[in-house]
């Protein structure tokens, strides 16, 4: 029987009493279950909870009823509500990242911007075990290690689910019961529309035919593995008390990652790279590895550049990860003027200049020129090619290594990437033959204050 659902949850360790509550609600069965749950708690620990409710605006005019479904929902009950939306798709098409990372990305920053408006409050969210029990076949199957299977978070930062104990089965018979009303996802229906969707309608029902209680199971085994990776990563920190702090990062003997036990060499890598770059996230056990191979070698000097702006580098005896400076920010390019980003100089001129990778371009009336950082989305068609291509392809095909994409400018042409050094001209803004046109010159220097006034 789970009707009593209000009694079993355990809300102490992730709420306090009296405090301000922020329940995100998409308007499915188990966000409206936990918003039932936290209009209880309320009443009973004079606390107060506010209902937040973020549009993808993916599905048109079903998006729209979602949102129109909990905002009345929330007035007919005096519970206090707040909506975000944004467009999902031009997002992830600007970014480069799937429709799930995307929606996700804009949807946890929408919450994030309401809670500090609210003054900090806590992020309620209704994951649930089959939501954990998906999450570690997900990260199995990408080849996570402990950490990784260690599923979904009971809190993570000020974001925490009070409903990873109970199945969807549970919180269908609560909603059963209490007559909670919910709308439904169609695309929740299509294996095909999402990884997680396939893994619920099709992994999970034979998982179950396995065994009943897989979800619970599966839940228990995430239990466990967070204690033991709490215990693991404890004694990795251990191993940093031996790192030096430098302005830029850390340094360590590379005697101390080479003779750590192989179970912990890698969690000690990941670690001096979490340290420094303020996160794990995108960072696994392919960077690690490499770190320690290069610790390990004979090579008295060595670099590798990762993600997120890491370098390490080997020196001697030692071996310091140091961040990156981040990218410098768009700036206004003007005819016969000289646009800095970063070390690099960039210049539009009537006359071809004697220096510098210069390319000659045609500029469109009226349009926004900008210098700026690539973007993931980027893609231009080359005078000589069939077809457009990533920017990030033409970048390794110049021999603009990973590291320098970030620093490197691209000239736009209102919003498209016309020019880059090494690179070339985009075909649209390339000058035909005998046609007038200026010069685009990308010259790599350290700017003089001077004569950037």
């Amino acid at each position: 029987m789970t009707s009593d659902l209000r009694e079993r949850v355990q809300w102490e360790p992730l709420l306090t009493p009296g405090k301000t509550v922020l329940c995100a609600v998409s308007g499915g069965l188990d966000s409206m279950c936990l918003l039932d749950l936290l209009v209880f708690w309320q009443e009973k620990y004079q606390a107060k909870v506010v209902a937040a409710h973020f549009n993808h605006q993916l599905r048109g005019e079903d998006a729209d009823r979602d949102e129109s479904f909990v905002r009345d929902y929330c007035r007919k009950r005096s519970i206090p509500f707040v909506a975000g939306r944004e467009n999902v798709w031009a997002y992830a098409a600007r970014e480069g990242r799937s429709i799930e990372e995307a929606g996700r990305a804009l949807r946890y920053a929408f919450l994030k911007r309401e809670s500090e408006r609210l003054g900090g409050v806590r992020i309620c969210t209704a994951h649930h075990a089959d939501d954990n029990a998906e999450t570690m076949l997900l990260n199995l199957v990408r080849g996570a290690g402990s950490r990784g299977l260690t599923g979904i978070p009971r809190r993570q930062g000020n974001v925490c689910r009070p409903l990873l104990d109970f199945t969807r089965m549970e919180l269908e018979d609560y909603a059963y019961a209490h007559e909670i009303p919910h709308v439904e996802d169609a695309t929740n229906k299509d294996p095909n529309a999402a990884s997680r969707n396939m893994v619920r309608l099709l992994v999970m029902p034979l998982l179950r035919e396995l065994n009943p209680r897989a979800a619970e199971n599966m839940c228990r085994a995430a239990a466990i593995l967070t204690r033991e990776n709490a215990f693991l990563e404890d004694l990795a920190a251990g191993y940093l008390k031996h790192a030096e702090r430098e302005p830029e990062g850390l340094r360590i003997s590379r005697q101390v990652l080479a003779e750590a036990p192989p179970g912990m060499a890698e969690r000690v890598a990941l670690r001096l790279l979490e340290t420094v770059c303020g996160h794990r996230r995108d960072l696994g056990s392919v960077d690690a590895e490499a770190v320690l191979a290069l610790a390990r070698s004979k090579e008295a000097k060595w670099e590798l550049h990762l993600g997120h702006r890491l370098l390490v580098r080997g020196e001697g005896e030692e071996v310091a990860v140091v961040l990156l400076s981040p990218p410098p920010k768009p700036v206004l390019a003007v005819l016969e003027g000289n646009a800095w980003f970063g070390e690099w100089r960039v210049r539009l001129s009537k006359e071809q200049p004697k220096d510098g990778v210069s390319y000659p371009i045609r500029l469109p009336e009226r349009a926004a020129l900008t210098v700026t950082p690539w973007r993931r989305a980027d893609r231009m068609m080359m005078p000589d090619s069939r077809g457009e291509r990533s920017l990030k392809r033409l970048f390794n095909d110049a021999g603009v290594r990973p590291w320098r994409r970030d620093t490197t400018p691209v000239f736009r042409i209102g919003d498209a990437p016309a020019a880059a050094p090494g690179v070339g001209v985009d075909k649209a803004f390339a000058p035909e033959e005998n046609t007038d046109c200026v010069y685009i010159t990308f010259y790599n220097e350290a700017p003089d204050s001077s004569e950037k006034k």
